[in-house]
């Protein structure tokens, strides 16, 4: 099975403009995402709407891709440029541009979801560590099924523990947080691409929400690595501390 990843990355950002062009650590962010990506998938592209970022991207010698301005997802970022690309890939994998920590063992595990046949769509979570940052509507929540397919994921903490006291509840249940890592069977990224926003999806501002509405089974693996994504100059402040940890 053949797998590949595609990087959206777009220059415009309300909270931080050109932010995979920033420097950490001597080297953009885009880069890397790029070579954590290349390190474990031998092949990667960075799909972007940006001139800047791709002669940026071909400047570490990476690969790009210049899609379209007007995407309102990074999948469908994706989709225009796998079909650009003519891949034969079976697989592609979403990492998002502002994921410069992501690990082998997380790429490793999304791959290893796809010897299940009945997987369509694969992601990944992690336990909480607090009541807070269950709490927390920007950390989305994740329940699945007995055999780790995605029921729900939610900006609301789920499930709701009757009973209990609100801070006994990580005691009582594995909440876990959704890590926002998407692989997709080739066939599937080419029809999700084309469905309608959902009422649910619409809800809760989560696309994923969208497939599952739709009937499509996204199959959920563990992780205990945490992340830093970056959405803000202070995230690029934490991710500079965090890198001095790696």
């Amino acid at each position: 099975m053949k797998f590949i990843a595609i990087i959206p990355a777009r220059y415009a950002s309300t909270r931080f403009p050109g932010k995979p062009l920033a420097m950490l650590g001597g080297k953009m962010v885009i880069e890397r995402v790029y070579q954590q990506a290349v390190s474990v998938l031998g092949e990667a592209y960075v799909a972007t709407d940006d001139e800047r970022i791709f002669n940026a991207v071909e400047s570490f010698g990476g690969k790009a891709v210049m899609t379209s301005a007007n995407h309102k997802s990074g999948t469908d970022r994706i989709e225009e440029a796998a079909t650009k690309l003519n891949t034969d890939a079976d697989v592609i994998i979403n990492i998002q541009g502002d994921e410069p920590f992501i690990q082998a063992s997380q790429l490793e595990t999304v791959k290893s979801l796809f010897a299940d046949p009945g997987t369509q769509i694969a992601t990944l979570g992690k336990p909480f560590e607090t009541i807070e940052a269950v709490e927390n509507p920007n950390s989305p929540k994740i329940v699945t099924d007995i055999n780790g397919y995605a029921l729900y994921f939610s900006r609301s903490v789920i499930p709701y523990i009757r009973g209990k006291e609100r801070a006994e509840w990580l005691k009582e249940f594995p909440f876990l947080k959704h890590i926002g890592l998407y692989a997709y069977r080739r066939e599937v990224l080419r029809e999700v691409t084309k469905l309608p926003q959902s009422p649910l999806e619409l809800a809760e501002s989560l696309e994923q929400l969208r497939w599952l509405q739709n009937g499509y089974r996204i199959k959920v693996g563990l992780t205990d690595v945490e992340t830093v994504g970056i959405d803000t100059p202070d995230d690029l402040a934490r991710a500079e501390e965090f890198l001095k940890k790696v």
